[in-house]
């Protein structure tokens, strides 16, 4: 019986994918999945706004950082907790991270199912001239025949 038990949770195991690192200039608009190591270049705190919810104080706190690798940059949209790690010149892992689009340009952002986490400095110079939240896209609806 323990050995079954054993398998199982070898298998369960086995079920978590390795993570596949991509870099800034491979990002798309509506994509989503994203695993990436980025440096944090600035950050700007946008919004921060604290409201009483039955006694709770909620704080809403949103900030605008941008991000980069050797590859480009793109504005990262960085909420509540995750602003607190967002300071220039770290080193951030961001898994599971998706583009939102934002006024017709590239935003990446993680939600509650990614994760961002702190890991030890990079070694790579970030390419700040090819900025992505720069590129504007258009939404164009084709018509099939």
């Amino acid at each position: 019986m323990a050995t079954s038990a054993q398998e199982q949770g070898t298998a369960a195991k086995s079920g978590l994918r390795k993570p596949v690192f991509v870099k800034i200039d491979s990002l798309k608009p509506g994509t989503n999945g994203h695993t990436l190591i980025v440096k944090v270049v600035d950050s700007n705190t946008v919004l921060q706004k604290g409201r009483s919810v039955s006694q709770h104080l909620r704080n809403t706190r949103i900030a605008e950082c941008l991000v980069g690798d050797e590859t480009g940059v793109i504005v990262f949209t960085a909420r509540n907790e995750q602003v607190d790690l967002m300071k220039p010149s770290t080193t951030i892992i961001l898994r599971n991270a998706k583009i939102d689009m934002f006024k017709g340009s590239m935003r990446l952002a993680v939600d509650k199912w990614g994760r961002v986490e702190v890991t030890e400095p990079a070694t790579f110079e970030v390419k700040e001239d090819n900025n992505l939240s720069l590129v504007e896209y258009e939404l164009v609806n084709v018509v099939e025949e």
